[in-house]
């Protein structure tokens, strides 16, 4: 037996679906009986599989709400002869990826980025059509119109790793929520779900759910562990992004260009509630028969606001409680009327009628643009992953969007015991508000300075840490760069984040006011290298949702805090010069760690001292020493125990 609690979660659930079936039955697309024999799904399926391909997909840094890794999972070709791959979000990376795509008779090609939603789980891939040449496939139609409560369906991909893989299920609900996979990365949300008892498991995400006329109604994203649930993402938002790039590839001949699909938010996350929930909230009984009679017939709720990322248009306008009626004088009940209004009204103002505890009030708000706060770009130094704070994890955070975040700690922060998802507010002594700040601090630091860095983390979001940073830049590393991507290639261009002169100025403390000079004009080098291979499986916040991605790698050692807190404790050797040019080993054995340093009187005495003199070892430094600097190593001396 299950446990009781989850078993009468079920029950409850279950309720309030045949309800909500019983009062959306003419809402729903009319239900037909399934007609469809075992010949026609033969015939459905040799058109399907076809077109159905293996992406093996290798993120190449960590990125956003993604970390680096390889994985694979599923797509299928939509667009034939534009060569267009339609998968999830969390498939094609927000980040660096490299990926190719397996067709069923073995042909491999290599296919490229060329758009990712920024809220929704579908992104798209190109790839040359030409290159295929042993195989004859055809594409796969959306028919997102045809989804309907017990309609039977096929999920077919590379479901556990089996290349191809073929599930039988019926699609039981339209309304479901959207699933919450983990709290520190990616979710979806402002969307409806279909939920059916597929079983689907890793491996099978941007898995086509197709009828038994070979139509794609719907697209595979997650899975409940719990129990055979499946989660597929509605098309509608799909098709008119498909129309926006098949556009846009026709209006050029040689190559694909980079193409605007208009996106709006007011950087709120709206959840739709039953009129029971919504009466408990305050909703007056004139504003519920207005909104019954405006919408469907047997419309079961409204929309409400559940949270307001700090900082964005709706801060401080609107309430997480705050029951939606209208915009733009238009009753709104669904999230997809919702979000074709606001893409429709980008840098715009919309008039916004809400009920707060039953009493009406009406706002004006400012349509901002979805992919103005989405990162392309991040500067990497030593290893190190850092960009602007992207709309997913302000929404996750709860923190302003645009913050200097750390994606990837690399060798430098995480010596100096700065975790992921850290959130860097100041550095040798400057506030820090952005990545432009970050950088020209950096550019006016010698390598060896050790300077003092504050952040917050979202698990102790009102206290501010501090770390005592040294500035190093191994030769394995590369000098710091800006990664910008490329939407025309899917590519990544890299660029120096600053002119090489500028590492060798003197880090002294009286320096750290001046403005750091910027790179010259961007280079042609491209990004495809692969390493930095890290597992991305997290834990799971609730362990019932789960991306359904498979992993190579399984490894997250680099990361852990008995890692950490024994690298703290080895011996450290300093090298100082003496003034005859010998060198003099200063070895020190300190055993304390960062988690005893809590008091942030004693941290920051203790910061701000080792700063202070680290610079001015540092300005009094002569010539000699900055030039054989870089040929020194560090030592680690063990003293074998005496033998009495």
């Amino acid at each position: 037996m299950g446990d009781p609690l989850e078993r009468l979660g079920s029950e409850a659930e279950g309720l309030e679906s045949s309800i909500k079936d019983e009062l959306s039955m003419e809402i729903d697309p009319p239900f037909k009986e399934n007609t469809a024999t075992a010949d026609d799904w033969r015939k459905a399926l040799s058109k399907v599989v076809p077109a159905v391909v293996v992406l093996r997909t290798t993120a190449c840094r960590a990125f956003d709400t993604e970390a680096a890794g390889a994985s694979y999972a599923t797509g299928f070709v939509v667009d034939k002869r534009r060569g267009i791959i339609l998968t999830n979000r969390h498939v094609v990376k927000p980040g660096p990826v490299v990926a190719e795509a397996m067709f069923v008779n073995r042909e491999e090609v290599p296919v490229y980025p060329i758009y990712r939603d920024p809220v929704h789980d579908f992104g798209f891939f190109c790839y040359d059509p030409g290159a295929i040449q042993f195989l004859n496939y055809e594409e796969i139609s959306l028919a997102p119109e045809a989804a309907c409560v017990g309609l039977e369906i096929r999920v077919v991909g590379n479901d556990s790793g089996e290349k191809v893989s073929i599930l039988a299920g019926t699609i039981a609900r339209l309304d479901r929520d959207a699933p919450h996979y983990k709290k520190d990365g990616y979710n979806d949300f402002n969307t409806f779900y279909m939920q059916a008892a597929s079983g689907t498991k890793g491996g099978s995400s941007g898995s086509p759910v197709v009828d038994w006329l070979g139509r794609a109604v719907a697209l595979n994203a997650g899975s409940k562990s719990s129990s055979a649930s499946a989660f597929f993402l509605p098309l509608e938002r799909v098709v008119r992004a498909l129309k926006f790039l098949q556009k846009g590839r026709d209006s050029f001949v040689n190559k694909w260009e980079a193409v605007s699909i208009p996106r709006g938010t007011l950087q709120v996350t709206f959840v739709h509630k039953g009129f029971d929930e919504t009466r408990r909230l305050g909703l007056q009984s004139e504003t519920e028969q207005l909104v019954r009679h405006a919408s469907p017939l047997g419309e079961t709720g409204m929309l409400v606001v559940e949270n307001v990322v700090p900082g964005g248009p709706a801060y401080k306008c609107l309430e997480p409680g705050d029951v939606l009626v209208c915009m733009n004088g238009e009753v709104i009940t669904q999230f997809l009327k919702m979000e074709t209004l606001l893409d429709d009204s980008v840098n715009q103002k919309i008039e916004m009628q809400i009920e707060r505890g039953g009493k009406p009030l009406t706002v004006d708000l400012a349509v901002q643009d979805l992919h103005s706060i989405t990162p392309n770009y991040f500067l990497e130094v030593s290893g190190a992953v850092i960009h602007p704070l992207s709309y997913q994890q302000a929404r996750n955070f709860r923190f302003h969007c645009g913050l200097v975040y750390v994606s990837e700690p690399g060798y430098m922060l995480f010596r100096a015991g700065v975790p992921r998802h850290a959130i860097i507010k100041k550095f040798a002594g400057e506030e820090i508000s952005g990545l432009e700040d970050l950088i020209s601090v950096l550019c006016k630091l010698s390598r060896g300075a050790r300077v003092p860095l504050e952040y917050i983390s979202y698990m102790d979001r009102h206290r501010r840490k501090s770390v005592l940073v040294t500035v190093d830049r191994h030769e394995w590393y590369a000098p710091p760069q800006i990664y910008t991507r490329d939407d025309c290639t899917g590519l990544w261009t890299a660029k120096p984040a600053f002119q090489p002169d500028a590492i060798l100025l003197s880090s002294g403390i009286n320096d750290l006011g001046g403005t750091g000079s910027q790179a010259g004009p961007p280079s042609s080098e491209v990004i495809s290298v692969g390493h930095m291979h890290r597992d991305s499986h997290e834990e799971l916040t609730d362990g019932v949702a789960s991306m359904e991605t498979s992993y190579e790698h399984a490894s997250e050692g680099a990361h852990s805090r008995d890692e950490f807190d024994a690298g703290t404790k080895k011996r450290r050797v300093k090298e100082n010069f003496s003034s005859d040019g010998s060198v003099v080993a200063d070895c020190s054995f300190p055993e304390t760690n960062e988690g005893n340093l809590e008091d942030p009187n004693t941290m920051e005495n203790a910061v701000m001292g080792d700063f202070q003199a680290a610079n001015l070892a540092t300005a009094n430094a002569s010539l000699a020493e900055r030039a054989i600097e870089p040929t020194l190593v560090m030592l680690e001396i063990y003293l074998p125990k005496s033998i009495d």
